[in-house]
């Protein structure tokens, strides 16, 4: 199965398993990007995720910010990237930006 039908698969079982879940989506890349745009990660309401945006380097953010959406049901857009005094300290040093959507899924 490919990498973004396995995210899916498990936020739907997630959710079947009576879990609160929240998806994160690559919307727009600029420059070197780690994912390219439709890349996904779904995030368990205890942390748990599966999938990717970044390769690893922003995820510990955009997992913080979906367990965010899934407490107050709002949807975040994040954006990161090298001129983003953020992109140091989640480690976006790859020169790109990424803008991700991050949704509670019901």
């Amino acid at each position: 199965m490919s990498g973004e039908t396995d995210v899916l698969d498990t936020a739907s079982q997630w959710l079947g398993d009576g879990r609160k879940v929240a998806l994160g989506t690559v919307i727009k890349t600029w420059g070197s990007a780690p994912r390219q745009a439709g890349s996904q990660i779904a995030v368990r309401d205890d942390g748990a995720f599966v999938g990717s945006v970044s390769g690893g380097c922003i995820e510990g953010a955009v997992i913080e910010e979906a367990i965010a959406a899934m407490a107050d049901g709002k949807v975040r857009t994040l954006e990161f990237g090298v001129s983003d005094e953020t992109a140091w300290s989640v480690g976006l040093a790859c020169g790109g930006r990424v803008e991700i959507f991050v949704e509670p899924v019901h």
